[in-house]
């Protein structure tokens, strides 16, 4: 994927009035005209211009309510005409476009398992091809940045510039509270890598929960993101599909005004002085980690051609588990949590593995 790529500002697809966050919202799915209708009302009332709702459901199991198919096309098409508001589904099908483009939809969505599709992929950049709709494209189930710019990289191929990223979160064996691990650092590393990419956050299906929204939100909100996609339904105890997740209109009107939306630079003096100050600092650390790094990689490196002189198998686990208790302990002591000390110690230690394991293959 090209960097600086030549996208249409995301203020200037004319759905979203500033300030942030730019919010996306509507029923997981359109069950009947009457609840999209009165959602959409709802919705309207509490200043939310963009509906979404989907027309078909992507489900685990056969015989759970997979959408009402295109009949809900024609509902979506009176929440346009009726309430002024602009209109979205997921596809996941050329036929899904093909049936989109002919109600006239504003904006499509594309979901997280047909994102890891390279095959369903190519076929909607296929159908897309030539048309100025946005599109809004869901991070895959799993944590593969790659499979991410890769979708990216075929709808911008077939000349999609209304193009922009949604992070619902990654599916986990780990159990977590969340329904989808939130995987921060993934969004983190895309975005650094894209900064021209429209970023939304979907904490409806990473919370899983309507607990859980107001701090997700809100961390979507301290990390810059430009909006939500947020499921809402006029009576979510009666929904048809993920009934846990979803808000009100009013009480996702309450939500709204309480997120705290952070500026994402200043000029004040005092403030960028101390800024570059403290930036100079971290810059000063991380060289030094990288140079304790190097180090500890020599270090490695000397470990396996010990092994190799004494025929030693690379992997030791039980001393590798040892130490890292002893690092998840002293990490704590340091307040840092459990989690981050794992992931950087593994890491570390798979890097220590790969040096020995080529050290041990050389003739």
């Amino acid at each position: 994927m090209a960097k600086n790529w030549e996208l249409v500002p995301v203020a200037d697809w004319g759905f979203f009035t500033l300030p942030r966050p730019m919010v996306i919202a509507g029923p997981c799915s359109a069950e009947t005209e009457e609840q999209v209708m009165t959602t959409a009302a709802g919705l309207a009332r509490e200043g939310i211009h963009v509906f979404r709702a989907g027309i078909w459901k992507p489900r685990t199991h056969p015989g759970s309510f997979e959408g009402v198919g295109s009949e809900g096309l024609r509902w979506m098409k009176r929440v346009q005409k009726e309430l002024g508001m602009k209109v979205g589904t997921e596809v996941a099908s050329a036929k899904h476009v093909y049936e989109c483009l002919k109600y006239g939809l504003d904006y499509l969505w594309i979901g997280a398992r047909t994102t890891a599709n390279p095959f369903l992929m190519q076929e909607l950049a296929d159908a897309l091809q030539g048309t100025d709709i946005p599109i809004l494209v869901k991070n895959p189930v799993n944590t593969d940045i790659d499979l991410w710019i890769g979708a990216l990289e075929r709808l911008y191929g077939a000349g999609i510039r209304k193009l922009g990223v949604i992070h619902r979160g990654f599916s986990s064996l780990e159990k977590t509270a969340y329904r989808n691990a939130p995987g921060w650092q993934i969004a983190i590393e895309l975005r650094s890598r894209y900064p021209e990419l429209p970023f939304f956050a979907d904490p409806s299906h990473m919370g899983g929960s309507r607990d859980f929204l107001p701090e997700i939100s809100q961390r979507a909100m301290d990390l810059g993101l430009e909006g939500l996609m947020i499921e809402s339904h006029c009576d979510p105890s009666c929904a048809l599909s993920d009934a846990k997740q979803q808000l009100t209109p009013d009480a996702l009107g309450r939500l709204l005004a309480s997120l705290v939306i952070r500026e994402k630079d200043s000029d004040s003096v005092d403030y960028r002085e101390n800024i570059d100050q403290l930036r100079a600092q971290i810059d000063i650390l991380d060289e030094n980690l990288l140079f304790t790094l190097k180090s500890r990689m020599e270090i490695s490196r000397k470990i396996g051609l010990f092994k190799k002189e004494h025929n030693i198998a690379i992997l030791q686990t039980a001393r590798w588990d040892e130490l890292l208790g002893e690092m998840v302990s002293k990490g704590q002591g340091y307040g840092l949590t459990e989690g981050f000390v794992k992931d950087v110690f593994n890491a570390i230690h798979e890097a220590s593995v790969q040096v020995q394991n080529e050290i041990l293959s050389q003739d």
